[in-house]
């Protein structure tokens, strides 16, 4: 009988993987077991008397610092470095935690969930370029996918204690939240390490030396703000697509609750939503992943982003748990697949000095999408109704999803080109 190890423990997809990328799966796991405010922010509002108008300024302010927080989050960590850039995201974050549950009015806990956003939002861009310091372009789709894994991880236990807390009085998800967040700030400030502090190799110390020279030198031409990403003519095609996705998908953060509050059912229900959810990518995930990876990643990724407009959709015929229970599993599938790619292609993308800023305008785009979500999204669905915003997601999202497939042979060109460069 074969002993069971560590190693052993580990899914087959992620194995071989350096000690960052593990330091920040643990860490991210830490964070999103506290991820419970803004899930149940709706019902935290209602519950203190906001209006369903004066809501939207709120959800407005914390779209809005997701627009704010990527952009200087990607410049802050190519110019002070990957980890101070993540400990003033997390410690600003978990301050504005409490700002937002002692706001006494509207207009203050807007100011509060402006600042919670940007805040949080400055550690993605770190993180991502991180990941991409300490992997090879052959395994950073391995490294973005274990990373939302911890993000699911950590969700699926959020989802199921954040509906327990949240019935129990809301300042415990508070509590919760900001606690998570100091918690992963201590496991950046005391295990994260720099990949590109470590020493290399003799043999290799002079190839190291011009390669640096060089990246200088083109770090230099290319300045500190986002035209090296302006310039990229590749990039601007990708990112635009990738938003409407992210559009879509952040629909099942913003009015999926909404559509849950309007069936009459209790805040619990969409926990337990965010759990199944949450459950199936931790499950299926290492396994699609390891599946997935001989494909070309750009028609995996348009396949996984058709299952989840379509997932989105059928929110709409949903009226009780059992529809919306087969709506989540649809786009849960479509999670599943297109994991870790949109990041890994992206970071292939952009040059070894401007990782930060790249995976900054990735999250930038990803703010932009949960902001148009936040606001585009909640008024279509009051104004219009919520028929035509489940017909939008589930057109804009099949269209974005096809058009990104077929960027495939130029986004393979680009990184053969790198590669032999």
């Amino acid at each position: 009988m074969r002993p069971l190890t560590t190693s052993s423990l580990i899914p087959s997809s992620f194995r071989g993987l350096p000690p960052v990328v593990w330091t920040i799966f643990a860490g991210t796991i830490v964070n999103r077991l506290g991820y419970l405010v803004t899930p149940f922010l709706v019902f935290f509002l209602a519950a203190r008397g906001v209006t369903g108008a004066e809501t939207s300024y709120v959800l407005g302010a914390l779209g809005a610092g997701n627009l704010l927080g990527p952009a200087v989050g990607g410049i802050l960590a190519d110019r002070i470095g990957r980890r101070p850039t993540m400990l003033i995201g997390l410690i600003g974050a978990s301050a504005a935690q409490g700002a937002l549950f002692l706001a006494p009015g509207v207009w203050t806990m807007a100011a509060a969930a402006l600042l919670i956003s940007a805040a949080g939002s400055t550690v993605s861009p770190a993180a991502y370029a991180l990941l991409a310091d300490a992997v090879d372009s052959e395994r950073r789709r391995r490294a973005y996918a274990l990373f939302g894994w911890g993000v699911n991880i950590g969700t699926a236990v959020a989802g199921v204690l954040g509906g327990y807390l949240a019935a129990r009085g809301y300042w415990l998800l508070f509590v919760v939240d900001a606690g998570s967040m100091l918690a992963y700030a201590l496991v950046v400030a005391v295990r994260l390490k720099d990949p590109k502090g470590e020493k290399q190799p003799r043999e290799t110390s002079e190839e190291a030396s011009q390669e640096a020279s060089q990246e200088t030198s083109q770090a230099k031409k290319d300045g500190i703000g986002y035209g090296v990403v302006l310039r990229d003519r590749l990039a601007l095609l990708l990112l635009p697509l990738f938003g409407v996705q992210l559009f879509v998908y952040s629909l099942t953060e913003v009015a999926l609750p909404l559509a849950i509050h309007d069936s009459g059912l209790s805040p619990a229900v969409y926990g337990a939503m965010a759990a199944v959810n949450a459950i199936l990518v931790v499950a299926l995930q290492p396994f699609a992943t390891a599946r997935l990876s001989r494909f070309p990643q750009l028609a995996v990724q348009g396949a996984g982003g058709t299952l989840i407009a379509g997932g989105v959709a059928l929110t709409g015929p949903a009226d009780g748990i059992a529809g919306y229970t087969v709506s989540v599993v649809v786009w849960s599938l479509g999670e599943v697949v297109v994991a870790g790619i949109a990041a890994g292609v992206v970071a292939n993308l952009a040059p070894a000095h401007a990782r930060g800023r790249y995976q900054g305008a990735f999250s930038w785009t990803w703010g932009l999408a949960r902001f148009a979500a936040l606001t585009l999204g909640v008024a279509m669905y009051a104004t219009l109704g919520p028929s035509v915003l489940w017909w939008t997601a589930l057109v804009a999202g099949t269209a974005a999803a096809v058009a990104t497939a077929a960027l495939t042979a130029r986004v393979n060109a680009r990184t053969a080109h790198e590669l032999a460069a």
